[in-house]
């Protein structure tokens, strides 16, 4: 018996999920699934990103749609499109070996409405879509929810961060009465708090998924200790010694990614930037070049990294430490991703080192300090 057949997992979604190489459930899987298949009911989980909750919730859900029933009968919200689109894709893949198809539909911000008020009129089982066009589509009476009998919220504190506490309460008071309500975040701020105790069931399950228990153990963790004006310098000489491997770089705000971006550039490196103020198509761009690897290099703020799922990354880069550890869990899990290595390289001053430290005590890792190339 497989390890996921003991959980209550269906034997044709065992080899959808063995052709995407999870064989081994991961901690958040092991308590999640058999919870929610056997009594369901409202769930408050804290798990960070990288820790393997759509698989936790998607299973669930999909054991629970009957494909017979051409209504929407699952909806999952997420804060951006790219994870939205990541979500679909995944559940789309699980249900591979299934006889019965479940239609799976992804709709976000960003991109004409019409077309997806089209594709919702053609069979859909499991609506995945941001909070904003959601509403959007239940104003327009383009989207029939009074079937849907599991609600997920997946990275509500970031919905929450985005400024989706209205939507989210909106949504949430029109699908009251739905049968299971299944909410995933990272952190617990008091937002978040609130829609539990206004929106949950009181006996809701709740479940911690600690900081040790989701770091990837394939991944190097490693820094270098130099002064602030020779972090370029630096960078540019871990970037030689990668040759043609792809990475990104992580940095804390708007204005950062773009002046490293332009310093790569003028150094003949092939790399584009992400953050939040992008327009949607000029995010689609940067993305699509670095996923047909016309660009090498990535340089991304930790909101706009969000979603961001790329086979074969070699290594991330934390050239501007992040604000909490929960990013560098989020950060570092870009890399070595289905069982593959990679590295996770922070470039610190000597103050900082002690940030290094938290995070080894926080998250259980253990970090090696590499010794900066001589100019």
């Amino acid at each position: 018996m497989s390890k996921f057949e003991a959980l209550g997992i269906r034997k044709e979604f065992i080899q959808g999920l063995s052709d995407l190489g999870i064989i081994e459930p991961t901690p958040i899987q092991k308590k999640v699934i058999p919870l929610l298949l056997e009594s369901g009911g409202d769930l408050v989980g804290q798990a960070q990103t990288g820790t393997g909750k759509t698989a936790a919730f998607g299973l669930p859900l999909l054991h629970s749609i009957a494909p017979e029933i051409d209504k929407v009968q699952g909806l999952v919200l997420c804060p951006t499109r790219e994870l939205g689109q990541q979500v679909a894709k995944q559940l789309f893949k699980y249900t591979k070996y299934l006889q019965e198809r479940i239609f799976i539909e992804a709709v976000f911000g960003g991109v004409p409405i019409d077309k997806q008020i089209a594709s919702l009129t053609r069979p859909t089982h499991i609506v995945v879509a941001t909070p904003g066009r959601l509403i959007d589509l239940i104003n327009r009476k383009a989207v029939d929810l009074s079937h849907v009998h599991t609600l997920i919220l997946d990275e509500a504190d970031e919905m929450l961060s985005m400024g989706f506490k209205t939507e989210l309460d909106e949504i949430l008071k029109t699908l009251s009465n739905v049968e299971n309500k299944w909410l995933f975040s990272a952190t617990m701020p008091h937002g978040i708090q609130e829609i539990v105790k206004k929106h949950m069931s009181r006996d809701a399950h709740r479940l911690e998924v600690s900081g040790k228990d989701v770091v990837n153990k394939q991944i190097m963790h490693q820094f270098i200790v130099c002064n602030e004006t020779d972090k370029f310098y630096i960078l540019t000489e871990f970037l030689k010694s990668e040759h043609t491997n792809r990475g990104v770089i992580f940095c804390k705000t708007k204005v950062a990614t773009q002046k490293l971006t332009k310093q790569l550039i003028a150094k003949n490196i092939a790399a584009d930037c992400i953050h939040g103020d992008l327009l949607q198509k000029e995010r689609d761009k940067a993305m699509r070049a670095f996923k047909n690897t016309n660009v090498q290099i990535l340089v991304a703020t930790d909101v706009a990294a969000r979603g961001i799922d790329i086979e074969g990354l070699s290594y991330v880069v934390h050239y501007q430490l992040p604000e909490n550890e929960e990013y560098y869990t989020h950060r570092s899990g870009r890399t070595a991703r289905a069982g593959k290595e990679g590295v996770s390289l922070a470039i610190v001053t000597s103050d900082e080192v002690r940030q290094i430290r938290k995070y080894e005590k926080f998250l259980g890792i253990s970090f090696r300090e590499i010794k900066p190339v001589k100019k």
